[in-house]
C-alpha cells in the first residue's frame, strides 16, 4: 500500500500559512482519499461554494491544488478514486467530493448528522453545496476496537485494507481520525483535533517546530474558538499525546508537519 502526501488548498490565515493535508492511498484495487480539500468548483464558484468562511481563511484556490489534478499527475483518472474517508465536513475539507462523484463517503453518523441539520453556529462551516452531487454516504458509530491506546477504531466497509475511522471529537460533533497501517508504520491524519502540535504537550516529531511559538498560540486560540465542545477537544490531546511513538501522528493543516511527511519517499 502507497501513501501520497498531498497539499490540496493552501490558506493565508492571521496565524500564518496552512495547508489542506490529503492523503492518497493506493490499495490492491482502488485509490481511497483522507479528506479531499478545495475542488475544483470551490475554484471556480467561491462565492456559491465556499460563502464568508473561505475569505476569512484566506484561501488561494488553485486549480492545480485540487485533489483531482494532483491524483491525474500521478496518472490516475478520477474513476480510480473509490472512496473517500472525511475526518469531519467542513468546507475546506470536502470541497473535493464533487470532483469524485462516484466515490463512496465514508463519514462518523454524528457529523453528516450536523452538516443535514446545523444549529446557527455551524452553518458557516458547513456548506451544502459542496455535496449537493448527492453522493452515498457511508456512516459509522463511534465504536469498534481499541487502536493504539485510543478507544475505537471502525475499518472501512467494503475496502480491503488497513485504514480505519477512530473518533476523536470536539471540533465537531461527530470529527474522526483515520489510522493508516502501511508496511513502513502506522499514521494517524488526526484532522483538526489539533491545529498546532504544541497542544499535545509537546513539539510534533514530524513538525520539528519548537512548542511556544506567536504561530502556536494563535492557531490554539483558534481551536477553541471554533470547537463544539472544549472538554472533549482536550480530551483529545491528551489521547493523541499518549500514542506510542511509533504512531507518525499529524494534522490537517500545520505546513511544517506537511512539508516533512511529502517530502520523505512514499511509505508501501
Amino acid at each position: 500500500m502507497r501513501v501520497h502526501h498531498l497539499n490540496c488548498g493552501t490558506m493565508h490565515t492571521p496565524g500564518g500559512r496552512i495547508v489542506a493535508h490529503v492523503l492518497l492511498v493506493e490499495t490492491a484495487d482502488r485509490l481511497v482519499l483522507v479528506d479531499s480539500g478545495f475542488g475544483l468548483a470551490d475554484v471556480r464558484e467561491p462565492g456559491r461554494r465556499l460563502g464568508p468562511f473561505g475569505r476569512v481563511l484566506g484561501a488561494e484556490l488553485d486549480e492545480a491544488e485540487t485533489a483531482i489534478r494532483q491524483v491525474e499527475a500521478l496518472g490516475f483518472s478520477a474513476s480510480d478514486v473509490r472512496d473517500v474517508v472525511a475526518t469531519h465536513f467542513d468546507l475546506d475539507h470536502i470541497g473535493g467530493l464533487s470532483d469524485f462523484p462516484h466515490a463512496r463517503v465514508h463519514v462518523a453518523a454524528a457529523e453528516w448528522q450536523a452538516a443535514q441539520h446545523p444549529t446557527a453556529r455551524e452553518r458557516l462551516r458547513y456548506r451544502s453545496p459542496q455535496w449537493a452531487h448527492d453522493p452515498t454516504v457511508v456512516t459509522y458509530t463511534p465504536d469498534g476496537e481499541p487502536w493504539c491506546g485510543l478507544p475505537a477504531a471502525r475499518p472501512l466497509d467494503g475496502v480491503d485494507a488497513d485504514l480505519a475511522l477512530v473518533p476523536v471529537g470536539g471540533h465537531t460533533r461527530g470529527h474522526v481520525a483515520v489510522a493508516v497501517q502501511t508496511d513502513a508504520g502506522r499514521l494517524l491524519h488526526a484532522g483538526d483535533a489539533y491545529f498546532h502540535p504544541s497542544v499535545l504537550g509537546r513539539a510534533s516529531a514530524v513538525s520539528g517546530e519548537p512548542r511556544r511559538t506567536r504561530r502556536g498560540l494563535f492557531f490554539t486560540g483558534f481551536e477553541y474558538l471554533v470547537a463544539v465542545d472544549h472538554g472533549l477537544m482536550r480530551a483529545g490531546h491528551r489521547t493523541l499525546a499518549a500514542l506510542p511513538d511509533d504512531v507518525t501522528v499529524f494534522s490537517a493543516h500545520d505546513p511544517n508537519e506537511f512539508a516533512r511527511l511529502a517530502s520523505a519517499a512514499p511509505a508501501r
